[in-house]
């Protein structure tokens, strides 16, 4: 490079400050919110940094470099390799650097996937799809249908097991309304994600995504989350789909199964079966829905009262409670349990302990709320509680019936054990 030469946006360059201090990276788009002098610049390490700059040495332009578009996209190592589906939603996972900016930006297609993962298509035959390509948080039920169709259609196309990208945000609610809607499998279908996104060192978005390949090419017939397990690049964890949880921001292991040991575990080739799982069945898949969305989720919190709830609740054909320790409202709400009950609402109670199992026989507001006609959820988690609710009522809106779906497992949901 030149010694005049000016970098701009994309180009790599190197800083000095005015206490000697060096740094490297991408140098970012200059915007409104910090001052003329100060130099943005994307660190090898993923973080962005603001740098009054003594000196800035320009490394290489930005259209030097190479981008992940240019990768070509392997078709498949032969015919007799197994295909595997991947049907990206988005998330984290679902990303890919800009390297005229540095930024990370969302794949517009699987197949931007598949080039950060080149392993995948070397070992497999691959069908990629994106049939929307969302923020984990804008989710929403006619989504979980959508995505129940596209994956029993692959499975019935052919493919040994489907990989489903996903944000991680949400990725438990997906998990479990999949696990609802296809309780019968001819493969694995595996939801992944990512907590660092691509650009960084510290990504798990490559391990998770081999270890859910490999998972596709097990005995498997259930809808699994597949994880970082630890903080370490060493194990990705299987976690059933209706017992998963996100209990951290942003650790790589930051899912974890609740009242429910990992279904397996995944280190280097080797999947290590650690539970009882439903396997793989024969035959053509079908869809076990439809949903009703007309369902709520609160928490109870001290100092709700019945306006508050009521309004809340609206004209939802069912709620789901997740009530304090063995599943527990303020009496106050008892008449507007009841209520619910006389006009055929659904009431489901749940923990915001998550371990555990609700018991409303111990104490007497929780035996009468039971009175009441509130429904027991066991020791399931309140998420996976409002989903399968939603899909219950969906079946029927007799109560008893009702009732009768929403302590009986279905999907793993609930153990085995005494709930009164």
């Amino acid at each position: 490079m030149t010694e005049n030469a000016v970098p701009e946006s994309g180009d790599r360059i190197r800083i000095t400050d005015r206490h000697g201090r060096t740094f490297e990276g991408i140098m970012m788009p200059h915007h409104a919110f910090s001052r003329e002098e100060i130099v943005v610049l994307k660190m090898d390490n993923g973080y962005n940094i603001g740098v009054v700059p003594e000196s800035v040495e320009l490394l290489s332009r930005a259209e030097e470099m190479t981008k992940r578009s240019d990768v070509p996209l392997n078709p498949g190592p032969d015919r007799d390799s197994p295909t595997v589906s991947i049907i990206s939603t988005g998330g984290t996972i679902a990303s890919f650097v800009d390297y005229k900016t540095g930024a990370v930006h969302p794949a517009m297609t699987a197949e931007d996937i598949v080039r950060a993962v080149p392993e995948l298509a070397s070992r497999f035959n691959l069908r990629t799809q994106a049939p929307f390509s969302i923020l984990s948080e804008n989710m929403s039920p006619e989504y979980w249908v959508r995505l129940a169709e596209i994956i029993a259609s692959e499975l019935n196309d052919g493919a040994s097991g489907v990989i489903v990208p996903h944000g991680t945000d949400t990725m438990a609610y997906t998990a479990a309304a999949l696990s609802f809607l296809l309780p019968e499998l001819s493969g694995p279908v595996v939801l992944v994600g990512s907590q660092r996104s691509s650009d960084r060192p510290s990504s798990d978005a490559v391990m998770n995504l081999l270890a859910a390949a490999r998972v596709t090419q097990t005995d498997l017939g259930e809808v699994v989350i597949c994880m970082h397990k630890t903080s370490s690049d060493t194990v990705v964890a299987v976690h059933r789909g209706t017992r998963a949880r996100k209990m951290h921001t942003s650790r790589r292991d930051a899912f974890k199964s609740i009242n429910s040991p990992l279904i397996a575990e995944v280190e280097g080739e080797t999947v290590r079966f650690l539970s009882d799982y439903r396997k793989r069945i024969d035959g053509h898949i079908e869809i076990n829905g439809p949903l009703e969305q007309n369902v709520r989720l609160i928490y109870s919190y001290p100092g709700l009262t019945a306006d508050v709830f009521s309004a809340m609740l609206g004209d939802a054909k069912g709620v789901v409670i997740a009530g304090t320790g063995l599943g527990h409202v303020s009496s106050v709400l008892l008449d507007e349990l009841r209520r619910l009950r006389d006009e055929g609402v659904a009431v489901v109670m749940t923990s915001q302990c998550l371990n555990g199992c609700v018991n409303m026989n111990v104490y007497s507001t929780g035996r009468q709320i039971l009175k009441a006609g509130v429904i027991p959820a066991g020791d399931m988690l309140p998420e996976t509680a409002y989903v399968k609710l939603m899909w219950a009522l969906g079946r029927t809106s007799d109560i008893q019936e009702v009732e009768g779906i929403m302590r009986t497992s279905v999907a793993g949901e609930i153990s085995n054990r005494r709930v009164e």
